[in-house]
């Protein structure tokens, strides 16, 4: 089975190999808009260098390289994924932080949490087994790499952010030489009820 073969494959998957024959990819569930654009607003704000070249959303599988051959086998493999889970209501409400180990401040994933620890687990395995550095913990970054009242700032200023929207798919993301992650490839939710 080639990409073409993979339901919502999309004629312009480009990931092309960098230099040494890898790719850089990435799984996540994007916040949809306009709330998208209104979490990048802030992230700006805040004076986050990657807050134009990280969309908003939800980390299924951490920045992963990959031998460029792989390719085909991660798209079957992530369509699987996608096949056995159901749509489900992810509700975004409130702050949290993971000061002092690491600096970032995220809004919390408040509703849809067991949803995103199990497409998680279906995610990270076979091609995509890897071992990861925390235990899954699932939010939207809104703050990383600022000072700390740049930190304490976003903190308080989206404690109150709440706002709810289904999520019927997830998207494999690359990583470009010019250091944006693009969406490359979207996977539908077409799971039953469980």
């Amino acid at each position: 089975m080639s990409a073409r073969d993979v339901p919502d494959a999309t004629m312009g998957l480009d990931l092309g190999p960098v230099a040494d024959g890898t790719v850089t990819v990435g799984v996540a569930v994007a916040v949809p808009d306009p709330h998208a654009a209104e979490l990048q607003q802030h992230r700006r704000s805040f004076g986050d260098p990657l807050a134009d070249a990280v969309p908003a959303h939800v980390t299924l599988l951490p920045p992963t390289p990959l031998p460029a051959g792989s390719v085909d086998g991660v798209l079957e493999h992530l369509d699987r994924a996608a096949r056995g889970t159901a749509p489900f209501t992810m509700r975004l409400r409130g702050t949290g932080t993971f000061r002092p180990v690491s600096p970032v401040v995220f809004v919390q994933v408040a509703e849809g949490i067991a949803a995103c620890e199990l497409l998680e687990r279906a995610v990270r395995c076979g091609p995509l087994q890897r071992d990861v550095e925390f235990a899954y913990h699932p939010h939207v970054t809104v703050a990383h790499h600022v000072a700390p009242p740049a930190l304490d700032r976003a903190f308080d200023e989206l404690a109150d952010y709440e706002v709810a929207f289904g999520v019927d798919a997830f998207w494999l993301y690359r990583h470009g030489d010019d250091g944006v992650w693009r969406p490359d490839h979207r996977f539908a939710l077409t799971g039953g009820a469980r």
